[in-house]
């Protein structure tokens, strides 16, 4: 019999990176690993994350620069800071909900 997953985080939530510093906005969720076998063992082993769990798509930055990044659950805590967020590709398909969150703007469907 098959386990159901369940996404810890939702659309439009904001995240923060466990191990490295960069948060997001989480825009896409894979209920489980959904890249390529060479993307995963690209990870260095003492911190490839399992593949059986919800992935996260992110509109993701640091300090430098805007990126879109490939999360696993494990790897993510929520961000709670109520900072805005800078990534370019936020305001086409997002719109503000107060207190730091995002709700996907009316007519876009994930």
């Amino acid at each position: 019999m098959a386990t159901i997953k369940h996404a810890k985080f939702s659309v439009g939530q904001v995240v923060r990176h466990r191990l490295f510093p960069f948060r997001g906005l989480i825009f896409d969720i894979d209920p489980e690993f959904g890249n390529s076998e060479e993307w995963w063992l690209a990870i260095p082993e003492e911190i490839r994350p399992r593949k059986d769990q919800p992935f996260y798509h992110l509109y993701a930055e640091n300090a430098d620069t805007t990126y879109e990044a490939y999360v696993s659950e494990q790897n993510l805590l929520p961000d709670d800071s109520g900072q805005t967020l800078r990534h370019p590709d936020i305001a086409e398909h997002f719109e503000t909900a107060g207190r730091g969150g995002y709700r996907l703007k009316r007519g876009i469907a994930n």
